[in-house]
């Protein structure tokens, strides 16, 4: 491999077929620890609502556990929903997860929804005049890098105790094209969700770094890769694994999310062609096979998209077995 790769892990705690959110945050904390010990450099957490198959709605909440059961390893959010909450509310909340753990806290932000779009209404109840989400950004940057905001005539101050001048790095998370240029003109790290919007990765890629100007967050542009993978001890095995990737996505297309299922030894009588392609389109950049499959599907999406970072996001029905796909890729990429 020509370049030397850090990994990532992206973790909704998946919630499967017969479990509980219980479990899967346990199985978190497990998963952070493990990851940590194979040298993973982050772990963030992602935040969806009204999720039957994701416990990780309560993300700064999870964040903070996450960290306390770990020493080193960078732990975040993946993305954080700043649409739906006010930049004072989250820059108290990773003010104070950054105090606790300092310079162990990132505060990734998304500006899509994130559920159905009668649970987003549930959640930002919106009202007139509000700000949209560049506003809401620079407000959030002014509490944690600077010092506050004020009311226009400055008869009233806001300040973020904790999370004034804590300098927590911010990063825009984004599946299409806003966010990679926004990122780029404010000199921001960029994250590209190639887990399930890869048609979009090439040209937001190269949007970000065109519109990148250098910033007092970075002088040159940083490319956070997300990517689904599944690894296992034999090729068989990943592709029967893949499968609860597989059926995920399907039920997504049908609108009917799910906690994740458990693996079938064939995926044809579950879809037709259309469903098949509809599927395939969002997962094509990902990696699954056995140990040298994933080194060699690993060195291609590198030497394709040249990345500073790959996050992985693996959702597998058995908890040892995704252990054991996280543990195997951390192998593929220093070997």
């Amino acid at each position: 491999m020509t370049k030397k790769i850090q990994l990532s892990v992206l973790d909704p705690s998946p919630i499967v077929e017969g479990g509980s959110a219980e479990l899967s945050l346990r199985n978190t904390l497990d998963l952070a620890k493990k990851t940590e010990q194979w040298g993973y450099k982050r772990f963030w957490l992602a935040e969806h609502h009204n999720w039957a198959g994701m416990a990780s709605s309560a993300s700064p909440i999870v964040i903070g556990r996450v960290a306390s059961v770990t020493e080193k390893m960078r732990i975040g959010s993946g993305a954080m929903l700043l649409s739906h909450y006010s930049p004072l509310s989250v820059a108290e909340q990773f003010g104070t997860l950054e105090t606790f753990f300092p310079g162990r806290i990132d505060l990734g932000l998304g500006r899509a929804p994130g559920t159905d779009q009668y649970t987003a209404n549930v959640l930002r109840q919106r009202v007139a005049g509000e700000p949209e989400f560049e506003a809401r950004l620079q407000e959030l940057i002014a509490y944690l890098y600077g010092t506050g905001t004020a009311t226009e005539d400055g008869s009233f101050s806001f300040h973020a105790i904790p999370g004034e001048k804590t300098n927590v790095p911010i990063w825009l998370l984004g599946s299409g094209f806003y966010s990679a240029q926004l990122a780029g003109i404010l000199g921001l790290p960029f994250s590209f969700a190639g887990h399930f919007a890869p048609g979009n990765m090439m040209e937001a890629i190269k949007l970000y770094r065109d519109y990148f100007r250098p910033s007092q967050f970075l002088e040159e542009p940083y490319v956070m890769l997300a990517v689904q993978v599944v690894a296992a001890d034999e090729k068989q095995e990943a592709e029967r694994l893949a499968t609860s990737m597989y059926q995920k996505f399907l039920l997504l297309t049908r609108g009917q999310p799910s906690p994740i299922l458990p693996p079938v030894d064939t995926m044809d009588e579950l879809w037709n062609d259309n469903e098949r392609r509809a599927v395939e389109e969002q997962l094509f950049t990902s990696i699954i096979g056995d140990p040298a499959g994933v080194k060699q599907q690993l060195h291609e999406l590198i030497e394709k998209t040249d990345p500073d970072e790959i996050m992985a996001h693996t959702e597998i029905f058995d908890h040892k077995a995704r252990l054991r796909s996280y543990e195997i890729l951390a192998q593929a990429a220093v070997n």
